[in-house]
């Protein structure tokens, strides 16, 4: 279905009966790869997947300003309104992780628990931010420049992805890149431009204040955002970090059925609390 907000067409696909959990895919993802997950979750949760802003089949403006966290926040919770839904879990992966983190601090009544994958509060410093800012400028002059076919073929090949040779099968391979080229040159570009770690806020000086349940979950082969998600629980007052062993920064597709359970599990425990 398309969900109109501000003159933005929003993909959004439900599957299931259940509580509802809002699925928020990564950067050069949509809705469409929590799908294989379903079959796991269909029966428990009301799935929600949205394709985020600039991404999949959701329109790709020319406007920076419409990529903004906090346009992309106020969209889902206009979205949550139109499906006539008051609260949800939450679940996003990489940038869908920390879209879902920042709308959970702006709009906390709608969260009920959030899981957040190999994800981050943004960046905790200002140098750390412009630095970034400025890489991203690059990457999105590349798109531009090249195409999306010559941008996938770089962004598959960053260390980040690296164990998906391993733990993902040549047809998984291909089915995930037949995906990212999906996307548009202009959509991913000012993507990174209008919600990068770069420019988002940091919520790093909220953490400490925010009590919604959170759990993070993180690939034990992913480094720097097992880091990251270690440095998180220091500040956490209502955390938890599950590890996936086996997995990188991708850990639904890497690992989904150890995925899929950790997050029924969680999301079951905190029912009733």
């Amino acid at each position: 279905m398309k969900i109109d907000v501000n003159g933005i067409r929003y993909h959004v696909e439900t599957a299931g009966e259940g509580e509802p959990l809002l699925l928020l895919h990564g950067f050069t993802g949509s809705g469409v790869d929590w799908c294989p997950l379903k079959k796991e979750w269909g029966d428990d949760f009301k799935l929600i997947m949205v394709d985020l802003i600039g991404h999949g089949n959701t329109d790709h403006p020319e406007d920076i300003e419409q990529y903004s966290m906090e346009e992309t926040a106020g969209a889902l919770d206009q979205i949550m309104a139109d499906l006539k839904i008051e609260s949800a879990y939450v679940l996003g992966y990489s940038l869908g992780g920390r879209v879902a983190l920042s709308f959970a601090m702006m709009y906390p009544r709608r969260v009920k628990h959030l899981v957040l994958e190999s994800s981050s509060p943004g960046l905790q410093t200002a140098e750390e931010r412009n630095a970034r800012r400025h890489n991203d400028e690059r990457l999105a002059k590349r798109i531009e420049k090249d195409g999306i076919r010559t941008f996938v073929d770089f962004w598959e090949a960053i260390s980040l992805f690296s164990t998906q040779k391993d733990q993902l099968s040549e047809s998984e391979r291909k089915a995930l890149r037949e995906k990212r080229l999906h996307n548009s040159e202009v959509g991913l570009a000012n993507s990174l431009r209008g919600m990068g770690t770069g420019v988002q806020r940091s919520w790093w000086d909220r953490l400490s204040d925010f009590t919604i349940p959170t759990t993070l979950i993180v690939g034990a082969l992913d480094q720097k955002f097992y880091r990251i998600a270690e440095d998180m629980m220091q500040k956490l007052p209502n955390g938890k970090m599950v590890v996936v062993e086996e997995a990188g920064h991708t850990t639904h597709l890497e690992q989904p059925a150890q995925f899929a359970k950790i997050v029924e599990d969680e999301l079951h425990n905190r029912k009733d609390v």
